[in-house]
C-alpha cells in the first residue's frame, strides 16, 4: 500500500508537476490549492506526510503547521520555501518541522525527503497500533499473541479452562506455562479456589513430600505442627506442577496414585481424605519420548497427558515480538516511572531476527533494559547499527546550506553570477561558504 501524501500548493501549475513526480516515486497523493482544504481533510489517523509551500494566501504554509502540531505532533510536515524564507523555515525546524526544501529543488531532494519522512510517520503508526494492542492484550487476554498457533492456544484453553481435566503443559524455558496454567485455573468455576503453584525442581525429596501431602506432628524430625499440603490446599482449585520432570521417583509414584483416587494420606498419618483436584503439569522437556522421559514414569505421563497444551518457542513466532514488547515496555515504564519507548527500526530488527532462547521471559527484561536506558552496546546489540544523527542543529542547517549551494549551481550550470543572483548573497560569502562547505565551483560547470 503506497504512502499518503498531502501536497498544498497555491501555484496550480507546479502543484500539478510536483504532484506527477511524487506519484511517479509510489506516492499516493492528494492534491490541495489552499491550507484550509488540506485541514479538512486531516485527522490524527492520517498515515501519510504533508508537503506544503511556505507562502500562500489564507492560511500560510507556517500556520497550517502549527495547527497540524495541536492534532498530531508526530504527523511530518515537509515545506518548501523560496531563499529569502530560510530564516523562516530555521525557526520552523526549532518548532518541529519535519524539514524544509528550497526551491527550486531537484525532484530527486524532493522525492528522498518524503520517503524519509513516510519511513518515520510509519514507524510512529506502527509503534501506536502496538501499544494500543498491547493494552488490550494486558486487560482481558494475558497470554499475548496475533500469530495463528496463539490464536489457537487461546481456543484451546476456552475449551478445556471449565472442565476438571487434568492438563500437560509443555514448553521450553521462559515460555509463559504458569501463564498458561493460570488462565485455566482462572477461566474456570474453579477460580474462587486457590491456585497453588509448586515447581517440583526447586525442592529436596526429603521436604517435597511433606510440600505435597502435608504431615502431621511428629510426622519426622522437626515436625512439629500439622501442616496442609499443596494437593489438599489446592482442592476445589488447580494445583500447578512446574517441571514436573524433576519429581523424584518415590514422589512420582505417590502422584500416581493421588491422581488416580483422588485422595491424599498425610504424613504420619492412616487418614485418608478426599480432595477436589485438578492438576496442570508442566515440563520444559518432551515426556513422550523415553529417551527425554529418563527416569519420569511412563505411566504417570500417560495419567497426566490427558489433554496436552504445547506452548510455541518465541522463534517459531517471531510476528508477535513487537506486540510483546510493547506490553512490557509500557508495564515497565509504569513501574519504573519512564516514558514508554517508541520501537526503533533497530529494535524492530532484533525483535525480529534475534532467536530469543529465553523466550517471553528474556524479552520482557530486553524491554525493561530498554526502558531504563541500559540496553547493551556492542555488535551484536539491539542498537548496534541504528542510525543515528547526532549532529547540532547548526550542523543540520550547514548541511542544508550545502545542499542548496549545489542544487543552485547544478541549475545553472556553474554560472557563478547566476548562482550568486538566485541565492540573494555577496560574492565574497559565496566563495567562503564554498570554501567551508567544500563545494568544488567547477565541478558543475555546464551541466544544466
Amino acid at each position: 500500500m503506497s504512502t499518503p501524501v498531502f501536497l498544498i500548493d497555491d501555484d496550480r501549475d507546479l502543484l500539478r508537476a510536483t504532484g506527477q513526480t511524487l506519484e511517479l516515486a509510489g506516492f499516493d497523493v492528494s492534491l490541495f490549492a489552499s491550507a484550509a482544504e488540506a485541514l479538512a481533510r486531516l485527522d490524527a489517523a492520517f498515515e501519510g506526510v504533508v508537503v506544503s509551500d511556505i507562502r500562500m494566501p489564507g492560511i500560510d504554509g507556517l500556520q497550517m503547521f502549527e495547527r497540524i502540531r495541536k492534532l498530531d505532533g508526530e504527523l511530518p510536515v515537509i515545506l518548501m520555501t523560496g531563499h529569502g524564507d530560510i530564516p523562516m523555515a530555521v525557526q520552523a525546524i526549532h518548532d518541529g518541522v519535519y524539514d524544509f526544501i528550497a526551491k527550486p529543488f531537484a525532484t530527486e531532494r524532493l522525492v528522498q525527503c518524503v520517503r524519509r519522512a513516510a519511513e518515520k510517520r510509519s514507524l510512529v503508526i506502527d509503534n501506536r497500533r502496538l501499544r494500543d494492542a498491547a493494552r488490550e492484550a494486558g486487560q482481558g487476554l494475558p497470554l499475548i499473541g496475533q500469530t495463528p498457533v496463539m490464536e489457537r492456544l487461546r481456543y484451546m484453553l476456552r475449551q478445556i479452562a471449565d472442565t476438571n481435566v487434568d492438563v500437560l503443559v509443555t514448553g521450553e524455558t521462559g515460555s509463559g506455562k504458569e501463564v498458561v496454567a493460570s488462565l485455566l485455573h482462572g477461566w474456570s468455576r474453579r477460580s474462587k479456589g486457590n491456585f497453588v503453584a509448586l515447581n517440583c525442581g526447586a525442592l529436596p525429596e526429603q521436604i517435597i513430600e511433606s510440600e505435597l501431602f502435608g504431615h502431621e506432628p511428629g510426622a519426622f524430625t522437626g515436625a512439629q505442627k500439622k501442616r496442609i499440603g499443596r494437593i489438599e490446599h489446592s482442592s476445589g482449585g488447580t494445583l500447578f506442577l512446574d517441571e514436573i520432570e524433576s519429581m523424584p521417583l518415590s514422589t512420582q509414584i505417590q502422584m500416581l496414585r493421588v491422581l488416580e483416587m483422588r485422595e491424599v494420606t498425610p504424613l504420619g498419618t492412616n487418614e485418608v481424605r478426599p480432595v477436589d483436584l485438578r492438576v496442570v503439569a508442566a515440563a520444559k522437556v518432551d515426556l513422550g519420548a523415553p529417551e527425554q522421559r529418563k527416569t519420569f514414569r511412563e505411566d504417570l505421563y500417560y495419567r497426566l497427558n490427558v489433554v496436552t497444551l504445547a506452548i510455541p518457542p518465541l522463534r517459531e513466532r517471531r510476528d508477535d515480538a513487537p506486540l510483546l514488547f510493547s506490553y512490557f515496555a509500557e508495564r515497565a515504564a509504569r513501574r519504573f516511572g519512564r516514558d514508554v519507548p517508541p520501537i526503533t527500526p533497530a529494535i524492530a530488527r532484533h525483535l525480529r531476527e534475534y532467536d530469543w532462547p529465553g523466550n517471553v521471559r528474556e524479552l520482557s527484561h530486553f524491554a525493561e533494559r530498554v526502558v531504563l536506558g541500559v540496553a547493551p552496546a556492542g555488535p551484536d546489540a539491539p542498537d548496534a547499527g541504528l542510525p543515528v544523527d547526532p549532529a547540532s542543529l547548526p550542523d543540520r542547517l550547514g548541511r542544508y546550506e550545502a545542499e542548496i549551494i549545489r542544487e543552485t549551481l547544478a541549475s545553472f550550470g556553474g554560472d557563478v553570477q547566476q548562482t550568486i543572483a538566485a541565492l540573494g548573497i555577496p560574492r565574497k560569502t559565496f566563495y567562503d561558504k564554498l570554501q567551508r562547505h567544500g563545494i568544488v565551483r567547477s565541478d558543475y560547470a555546464g551541466k544544466r
